[in-house]
């Protein structure tokens, strides 16, 4: 599964504005990041760093599960931010 993090650029190494990331999963409703560590960690779907709260993005999907696992995350954070 492959998601495209769309927003400010944070930290030296977790999201950058328009880079697509692998997506291994959700893990108690987080999602399980590779990010710019190359290690994976856990985000939230409107991701953004722990220390400032005022700073957030949004994930575009680019490739999902057979299931349609992040359509039907992605889809809930949508009509939740309405």
């Amino acid at each position: 599964m492959k998601l495209k993090y769309v927003g400010p650029s944070f930290g030296v190494d977790s999201l950058t504005d328009g880079k697509i990331y692998e997506c291994l999963g959700l893990d108690a409703g987080l999602l399980r990041i590779i990010d710019d560590s190359d290690e994976d960690y856990l985000y939230s779907v409107i991701p953004g760093p722990m220390w400032d709260a005022s700073i957030s993005g949004r994930w575009e999907l680019v490739e999902d599960d057979s299931q349609g696992t992040l359509k039907a995350v992605l889809k809930d954070v949508e009509i939740y931010s309405r």
